[in-house]
């Protein structure tokens, strides 16, 4: 591999993280309220409100069955507001987020209604509130769940920002469409996929790794 090309890898890669840490960090910041309002609101929730949470599920699930490259190019303009541009690493961390939103939204969801209603209901028979509930009980129960969640969101966003990467977004998807594919460069190509597939296992290995912590903590203190 020459020097040029690692260089290359090396930008692309950076890039990449850059876009995947941010939008990934803005999804589990609006998505865990999000997860936690479709959980309350939800049918013998702790704030049964079906209404609302009929609403927001349509939209969720709307926004889920979009395709990634649609919902790229749809939101072009908002993307533009926000960033000033459509194009580039920055510029793709719009849609990306958008993307991981409903995703991550849902994750939590789904870990916040694996806890035991018995501890739930231990609970209400003390006297907590329903924020109290939620914060002290739902979500530290649910942890392990969630950072599986996050790991599998994180890990999706790898292959939503290489799509970016062909229309403009920067990253290892632009660089293999503009050195490999359009080049004609077959190691290009390769190699690209090969750092892909590494930065994914890397993901999951982490994400296993501090699941696992976290129950092993968990069963200590039990």
């Amino acid at each position: 591999m020459s020097g040029v090309l690692q260089k290359l890898l090396l930008d692309s890669l950076l890039e990449t993280l850059f876009m995947i840490s941010a939008s990934g960090a803005l999804a589990v910041l609006f998505g865990v309220p999000l997860g936690v309002v479709l959980t309350v609101t939800a049918r013998g929730g702790l704030m049964e409100h079906t209404h609302l949470n009929r609403i927001l599920s349509i939209i969720v699930n709307a926004a889920r069955s979009t395709p990634f490259v649609i919902l790229m190019v749809a939101i072009i303009p908002l993307t533009r507001f926000i960033v000033g541009t459509s194009i580039g690493t920055t510029a793709a961390i719009v849609p990306l987020f958008f993307a991981a939103l409903p995703f991550m939204g849902r994750v939590v969801e789904g870990a916040l209604k694996e806890v035991d209603d018995g501890v739930v209901e231990a609970s209400q028979a003390m006297g907590a509130a329903p924020l109290q509930i939620v914060l002290k009980v739902l979500l530290p129960e649910a942890l392990p769940g969630l950072v599986s969640g996050v790991t599998l969101m994180l890990i999706n966003l790898v292959g939503y920002s290489a799509m970016a990467g062909t229309i403009g977004g920067g990253g290892l998807g632009d660089l293999a469409m503009r050195y490999g594919y359009q080049r004609f460069r077959p190691d290009v190509m390769a190699a690209t996929v090969l750092v892909l597939i590494v930065l994914v296992q890397g993901i999951q290995s982490a994400g296993d790794l501090l699941s696992r912590l976290i129950r092993k903590k968990r069963g200590a203190k039990a």
